[in-house]
């Protein structure tokens, strides 16, 4: 889930910073050319101030006054020293777009494109337009702007100026890299609170899977701390506690009802049995109803030493101990071997001579007996029955290989339920509990217990210990 709402999260910031971002980095893009703008008017409008007194053009003779020659003088200065200074081209023009002074001396009206229209709305006295956004990376783009020289409430001049833009582009560029570094800082800050926010959201969330996991595999005693995250969470946690007391309380009284009864049982039925072997002195020998009484009965015994077996595993704490479990597979091969012989099984031990696990010792040792004793009681005579050690990753697996008839796949989804036994096989002696209890001791110690077939036929089982200390 985090994986999902944290790119999310920073997906939406990051869609927020850039539409505040942008926008604002092309307001100060603009502002910028506003105030170069602004300047190139100021400046026109100081050369149109000087320009309007100049009503002589060069070269005509006659009513040219020494003032005249004086002030035209002084603007032909004034224009060079700022296109020497600031690296502006600018001038002064008559309406019919003959030169009174400029600076330098090629500049020309524009006659076309935004030049020349700035020229045609300061000869019609209006203002030059604000021209179209020159950005950093436009490095051919100029500011042309134009201004007119009214005297008497006529236009008879206008003042252009020509602009490099630059400096502008490096100020722009400059006020750019601050707030991308403002933006990376944000996003930065950002990044930071999505995960703190993710993981105070979802820290509740992952400690309920993990108590459900505790819980599904035997912990019974696994809760939540209801003291972080949201308050729906923190709630959700209370009812996940209340929920998991009510069914460990259940569980509890189930397991205590099914030992109390079987252990409840076993006077009465032992009282029976002793009774029926009384009136089976009196009966004539061999008689095939009191033989009948005798196998249920004991049967029946069995099933309560079953379910007593059964509940105590369920309640038992497994007291994890590391271990060799191949000299433990080992000996309890060993163990079994007589009865193997006995019934013609070749039961033999694979794999390597040490390999250690965490385990209880009296746990998995009854989970093998219990394993190879239903290999030895479905594997015909002559068939062999393996036992083999092996680490697989980070754990050890002991894997029981018979020559059985197997179980079938519907078989194979039903093996270890409580009195389950294949059709097949009611006739072999058994309770229907001995895997699981198995699997009830294996569960206490974090340990598991698979079935598999065992080509050409057979059954295959592997009890999986950890390797490190859970």
């Amino acid at each position: 889930m985090r994986t999902r709402l944290l790119p999310l999260l920073i997906v939406l910031m990051a869609g927020v910073l850039l539409a505040l971002g942008v926008p604002l980095a092309v307001i100060t893009a603009g502002v910028e050319q506003q105030k170069a703008v602004v300047d190139r008017i100021d400046d026109a409008a100081r050369f149109a101030s000087l320009a309007q007194f100049v009503t002589t053009r060069p070269g005509t003779a006659g009513s040219k006054t020494p003032e005249e020659d004086e002030r035209l003088a002084a603007l032909r200065a004034e224009l060079a020293r700022y296109h020497e200074l600031y690296g502006i081209r600018a001038g002064v023009y008559y309406r019919d777009r003959t030169p009174m002074a400029r600076a330098p001396q090629d500049l020309a009206v524009p006659t076309s494109g935004e030049g020349a229209q700035a020229f045609s709305e300061a000869l019609a006295g209006r203002r030059s337009h604000d021209p179209h956004q020159v950005w950093p990376w436009d490095d051919t783009g100029r500011i042309p702007v134009s201004s007119p020289v009214i005297r008497d409430g006529d236009v008879v001049a206008v003042v252009v100026t020509d602009s490099p833009t630059g400096q502008m582009r490096a100020r722009v560029l400059r006020s750019w890299a601050l707030i991308a570094a403002g933006e990376c800082a944000a996003m930065l800050v950002a990044v930071v609170a999505a995960v703190r926010l993710t993981g105070w959201v979802l820290r509740p969330v992952r400690v309920l899977d993990a108590a459900s996991h505790e819980i599904a595999t035997g912990r019974l005693n696994a809760r939540v701390a209801a003291t972080a995250g949201p308050r729906e969470l923190r709630r959700l946690a209370r009812s996940f506690n209340e929920m998991a007391n009510h069914v460990e309380d259940v569980l509890e009284q189930q397991r205590a009802f099914v030992a109390d009864a079987s252990h409840q049982l076993r006077n009465p039925l032992s009282a029976l049995l002793l009774r029926i072997e009384l009136l089976a002195l009196e009966l004539p020998e061999g008689n095939e109803e009191i033989a009948s009484v005798r196998t249920e009965g004991k049967r029946l015994a069995r099933v309560l030493d079953d379910l007593l077996d059964l509940a105590l595993a369920e309640h038992s704490a497994a007291d994890l101990k590391l271990l060799d479990v191949a000299a433990l597979a080992a000996e309890r091969v060993d163990a079994w071997r007589p009865l193997a012989e006995d019934k013609g099984v070749r039961l033999t031990y694979e794999g390597r001579p040490a390999v250690t696990g965490w385990a209880d010792p009296v746990a998995l040792s009854s989970a093998l007996d219990a394993v190879v004793d239903n290999a030895l009681k479905f594997t015909p005579a002559g068939e062999p029955v393996t036992v083999a050690v092996a680490p697989d990753g980070a754990r050890v697996t002991v894997t029981v290989a018979d020559r059985g008839p197997g179980l079938t796949e519907d078989e194979l989804a039903r093996v270890g339920d409580r009195f389950w036994r294949s059709s097949r096989h009611q006739n072999v002696s058994g309770s229907g509990l001995g895997l699981s209890i198995t699997r009830a001791l294996l569960a206490a110690g974090g340990a598991t217990i698979g079935y598999a077939p065992h080509p050409p036929h057979g059954l295959e089982v592997t009890v999986a210990v950890p390797r490190s200390a859970p």
